[in-house]
């Protein structure tokens, strides 16, 4: 089958196409024909060899996390789906890629796509469903009545981000450039900052929760909107060493960690706030439950661009322009 593959970290010309083998599932796997792949800014950076020490992959190895297709073949102990099921998942972490013909996935990682959305538009949806739910609900546990802040609110996190938050009754405060204003207040963004005209901390006051979704100095300025015994929750970094403890890491890599965020976690404390990074993990339960709310019209995805499969790598270089209005997926099978 063809797939898209990482040969080397770091050096031009280390992604390409290759012919692999069709993947053989275990018994708590499924085999899923894969007719969609949604990217995410990881897709991009795993490559630069800059998550090395944290993500374990035996190269050559298929890039590519996020799935939506159609069942082919269900391991022996399999007993939520069948074969002809609809599915869709995220397979980040686990070591295997989804920028492939065929995707073996685990039972656990898999729910039945939502019935009201296509290929393409649920392959857009679980890393960042799953970050934004994680985020949210388990890390933040955001109440009804509380205020958010979601930075960079018309990217693939942003857009489910500030749809979630809002269905948990938050009230959402982001940013954006001017041309994107009217779609994240469409998402239902009750304060919206211009970034090309103002800054952030500068407008927003009395957070109770940051969802640090950029890099930069960019979360350092987040804090400075945070109330009192806030928390802020980062996708990007730096990680801590609660983060490496929670993943068995060494002593030394614990200390390193503890060194990459000292800073950040110093400058919340003087906001008497918390500061935690956080990797998101595959969770088919919580895809249903997403589902759910999808097909309830209560979250839609956003989708900028579609790419077929021959052209992933120019899909993976657009995305790492920052420039995605929602998300980018790259299409396998025709609708």
């Amino acid at each position: 089958m063809k797939a898209l593959i990482l040969k080397r970290y770091g050096k031009p010309g280390v992604v390409e196409f290759a012919d692999i083998a069709r993947p053989a599932i275990k018994p708590d796997e499924i085999l899923v024909q894969v007719h969609a792949a949604g990217l995410n800014p990881i897709d991009y950076v795993i490559p630069k060899g800059d998550f090395k020490p944290i993500l374990k992959f035996q190269l050559p190895a298929t890039l590519g996390s996020d799935v939506a297709g159609i069942v082919v073949e269900a391991g022996s102990r399999v007993s939520r789906f069948k074969v002809g099921d609809e599915v869709y998942a995220s397979v980040f972490d686990l070591g295997i890629g989804t920028l492939a013909e065929y995707a073996a996935v685990p039972e656990h990682a898999a729910a039945l796509k939502p019935a009201n959305l296509s290929f393409v538009q649920a392959a857009s949806i679980p890393m960042v469903g799953l970050t934004s739910w994680q985020a949210l609900k388990e890390r933040l546990r955001l109440r009804p009545g509380q205020k958010v802040f979601i930075p960079a609110g018309s990217g693939g996190i942003g857009t489910f981000a500030i749809q979630l938050a809002k269905h948990l009754g938050a009230t959402v405060g982001t940013t954006t450039s001017g041309g994107n204003v009217e779609l994240v207040r469409g998402l239902g963004a009750d304060e919206v900052v211009d970034y090309t005209r103002q800054q952030a901390e500068q407008v927003l006051k009395g957070y109770d929760a940051v969802l640090g979704t950029t890099r930069g100095d960019g979360l350092e300025k987040a804090i400075g909107v945070l109330k009192p015994a806030g928390a802020v929750v980062s996708l990007v970094g730096p990680p801590d060493a609660a983060f490496a403890r929670a993943r068995g890491m060494n002593i030394l890599m614990r200390f390193v960690f503890g060194l990459l965020s000292r800073k950040i976690i110093r400058l919340a404390a003087r906001h008497r706030a918390t500061y935690a990074f956080m990797f998101v993990r595959p969770d088919g339960k919580q895809l249903g439950e997403i589902a759910q709310l999808i097909e309830a019209g209560r979250i839609r995805p956003v989708i900028d661009q579609v790419f077929p499969f021959t052209q992933a790598k120019d899909a993976l270089a657009y995305l790492e322009k920052g420039r995605a209005k929602g998300k980018v997926v790259v299409q396998l099978v025709d609708a």
